[in-house]
């Protein structure tokens, strides 16, 4: 149980706040506006299982903001241009992980920190975007929107497709080498190599992943939309890093779940529609959010305390 009191806190926070809505708000659980809301969340959930990755392993990516708009807008040009939407997937999946990439050969091969290496390319990114789109935005034929389907089954689908991906990533991170190999690196890369793991490849692996993530996630709010606006993975990345935080997925690598991240996020993401639906005022929001956050910091400064001494 107590290997496990992270997540289960942010899941039991989660139903708590659930039930009262259930109790005070009914009207929350109306199926089309619920199903609408779970729904937006889909691209944050699919860069949130990219940082956990990242975040497990002990490195940090505050470039994912920019490369999913980055991504985006070369996705939307893509399906604007006519071409059908498994090549502009395609090409913001490759986009993202040539970013991905990137980031990787400086932070595990040249071993420069993450933080400044994401800052930098984060500017990057988003400068470059700023003066190739202009803040204009792109408008997308009307077979892309929900991949040409219905909205309700459309939504489905992406629900549907993401947690299936959370499932299937949680699967092998828990199962399969390469994901223990992850865990190892993140807890002490050291005693990971002398072990025959290789740090590096680990490290720029999970980059590339996280990358290719938000090139999916891109898309997946592509279709979401009429038109694509290059501003819309701003902060993006502080939600993807914040559902870990919170999620029990340790700053100082090597301990975390997806499982944990996900309720995380779904906590962080209930909060604002949870206040007005209550009729509390909307600027405890933000209020509310950092306070979880930081409590969540404070529990993991308090285990990672009680295991070193």
């Amino acid at each position: 149980m107590n290997r496990y009191f992270r997540e289960l806190s942010v899941t039991g926070a989660l139903v708590l706040l659930l039930a009262v809505l259930a109790i005070w708000a009914p009207h929350f659980y109306q199926p089309q506006p619920l199903l609408s809301r779970f729904t937006a969340q889909t691209p944050a959930l699919i860069l949130t299982i990219g940082m956990t990755l990242v975040m497990i392993v002990r490195q940090i990516d505050i470039s994912v903001g920019a490369q999913f708009g980055v991504c985006a807008v070369v996705a939307g040009l893509i399906s604007a241009s006519g071409a059908p939407l498994i090549v502009a997937l395609a090409a913001a999946l490759a986009a993202g992980a040539i970013m991905g990439a990137l980031n990787g050969v400086l932070i595990a091969w040249m071993g420069l920190p993450s933080i400044v290496v994401s800052l930098a390319t984060m500017v990057t990114w988003a400068e470059l975007l700023r003066l190739f789109q202009q803040g204009k935005f792109i408008n997308l034929p009307a077979n892309v929107q929900w991949f040409g389907l219905s909205q309700s089954a459309g939504q489905q689908g992406l629900i549907f497709g993401s947690v299936l991906l959370l499932a299937g990533v949680s699967w092998l991170l828990k199962n399969r080498s390469g994901g223990r190999h992850i865990y190892a690196v993140g807890s002490d890369a050291e005693a990971a190599r002398l072990a025959g793991i290789n740090p590096k490849l680990t490290t720029f692996t999970v980059f590339v992943i996280m990358g290719t993530l938000a090139g999916l996630a891109a898309v997946l709010n592509m279709v979401q939309s009429p038109q694509v606006d290059p501003k819309c993975g701003v902060a993006l990345e502080l939600r993807a890093i914040a559902a870990a935080v919170v999620g029990g997925v340790a700053v100082s690598g090597g301990r975390g779940r997806l499982w944990g991240s996900f309720a995380g996020l779904l906590l962080l993401a209930t909060i604002n529609p949870a206040l007005t639906f209550l009729h509390v005022e909307a600027y405890w929001e933000k209020a509310i959010q950092g306070l979880v956050i930081l409590l969540a910091v404070i529990a993991d400064g308090l285990r990672s305390r009680r295991q070193t001494s």
